[in-house]
């Protein structure tokens, strides 16, 4: 500062007109311009530091040299005179003993990563996890400490990492598979519990107390479930409805009472899961909602929306004991309907078909549905990416859809216009640098939902990613 307070007097005085100015302030035989201390009498000029202030005005120490006094550089021993920080941890970058998780999107890359308006800021790979591939991903977050957890499916069990500094993450431990290994795993959170299915033979529903993680003193750690449900075996997915309390294993066997139709799990008390029923269509994957959209005859009740292979079918599951199908709608050129998402309104709903770029050679496809007649659900548009890979899970929050698109990373669009027919991309971030080709490698699922606007992305090759919108 006093170096600043120097310099602004000195231009000060050189500003002056000629009848004001004092060319010798300080009276030490020095000319003011060429004083290295122009306030105090220093008539040899000595600069021991060598910082181009003069000895007798130098009031803070600056060890580096760099000219930022040691009390507020950033990095007081190595000189860093721009005090470069890129990861914003408070020590200059030529400082930071370690180096920092954060990577900048920076001409369309973070590392190896290409990337559009996201960053890096954390990867964790399979071999921390002790795993071989990933599959799904959800998250927590503990009401008690804001803490945020991510949670990622392994082909050998469920992982769980603190994500809340992803400078600084601790993998806590892993939930084993509840018989043997299996590339397909999901898992969803209903009252700080985590809910467990995969295809995995007679593996049934894992129920796991996420308050654990608060203790952990030793990660990683194995966890067991405080319970398993064993009332079904496999399972391609869990859907809940936590405003109900009500759980959704979808893609049981064919061969089940409901040939693999949604099963109904009442989950209020969720050590003591209580099956209520089911629905006798297939479904790969749904979505189940209280009903809150612009068909005001279905206000209220519990609608299930469900993702089945070559249609969508809506259902009225508020009678569990009588589960009233409300319309089906299928749609030009099905490869595979795989899974969709309402928007945050209702009106509409986004269906990624995940077979149709490799059996039609379509690039990245989203068909958009209106949902504003429930009874009577029209096709809206088709909504179709840059690339050739293909889409798995999409979610909306507010009006932005985060979509996993396998070889292509995660693929931020805006639905602000959808109305219009209009959708647009605003970023992305690749996870699979190899290729973007319509394979099934890279970006399984994201989850969008934590407070801090941090992203989790599971990979199935490349392990665990959290990203964030550049700043």
């Amino acid at each position: 500062m006093k170096k600043i307070a120097l310099f602004i007097l000195f231009l000060v005085i050189t500003s002056c007109s000629k009848e004001e100015v004092n060319n010798d302030i300080d009276n030490d035989g020095i000319e003011n311009n060429i004083d290295n201390c122009f306030q105090i009498a220093n008539p040899n000029q000595e600069d021991k530091d060598g910082d181009g202030i003069g000895d007798a005005c130098d009031d803070f120490n600056d060890s580096d040299n760099d000219g930022i006094a040691d009390e507020i550089d950033n990095c007081p021993q190595i000189a860093n005179p721009n005090q470069e920080d890129i990861d914003g941890d408070g020590f200059g970058d030529v400082c930071d003993t370690t180096p920092s998780n954060k990577v900048i999107c920076v001409n369309g890359f973070a590392g190896i990563y290409p990337c559009n308006n996201y960053d890096l800021l954390l990867h964790i790979p399979l071999s921390t996890f002790n795993a071989s591939s990933a599959n799904d991903s959800w998250g927590w977050t503990d009401t008690s400490t804001n803490h945020e957890y991510a949670i990622i499916g392994l082909d050998n069990g469920t992982a769980f990492v603190d994500v809340t500094d992803t400078e600084n993450p601790i993998y806590l431990g892993k939930l084993p598979t509840a018989t043997v290994n299996s590339d397909w795993r999901d898992v969803k959170v209903y009252n700080n519990y985590a809910f467990v299915v995969s295809e995995a033979n007679n593996h049934g529903m894992q129920v796991f107390d996420l308050t654990k993680l608060r203790s952990v003193t030793n990660p990683p750690q194995n966890f067991t479930a405080e319970t398993t449900f064993t009332d079904f075996g496999r399972a391609h997915n869990i859907v809940i409805n936590e405003s109900k309390g009500y759980a959704f294993p979808v893609g049981t066997s064919r061969s089940g009472p409901y040939a693999g139709g949604p099963l109904f799990i009442n989950i209020q008390n969720p050590l003591t899961p209580i099956s209520e029923g089911g629905f006798r269509n297939y479904s790969h994957d749904a979505q189940v909602v209280t009903y809150e959209g612009p068909d005001t005859e279905h206000t209220g009740k519990e609608i299930l929306i469900g993702s089945n292979e070559t249609e969508i079918v809506i259902v009225d599951i508020t009678n569990k004991a009588n589960p009233i199908k409300l319309s089906t709608i299928s749609y030009a050129n099905v490869g595979y309907a795989h899974q969709g998402w309402f928007t945050q309104d209702m009106r509409y709903f986004l269906l990624g078909d995940e077979l149709d770029e490799i059996r039609l050679g379509n690039k990245t496809r989203t068909v958009i549905f209106d949902f504003s007649d429930l009874d009577n659900p029209q096709l809206s548009f088709n909504y179709f990416g840059p690339t050739d890979a293909i889409d798995h899970n999409g979610y909306v929050k507010n009006n932005t859809f985060y979509l996993a698109n396998y070889t292509a990373g995660i693929r931020i669009i805006d639905i602000t216009n959808i109305a219009n027919k209009s959708m647009t991309e605003v970023g992305f971030f690749d996870t699979y640098p190899t290729n973007n080709i319509a394979g099934f490698n890279g970006a399984w699922s994201v989850y969008p939902y934590f407070e801090s606007r941090n992203i989790v992305i599971s990979d199935i090759d490349n392990g665990l990613f959290i990203v964030k919108k550049s700043q």
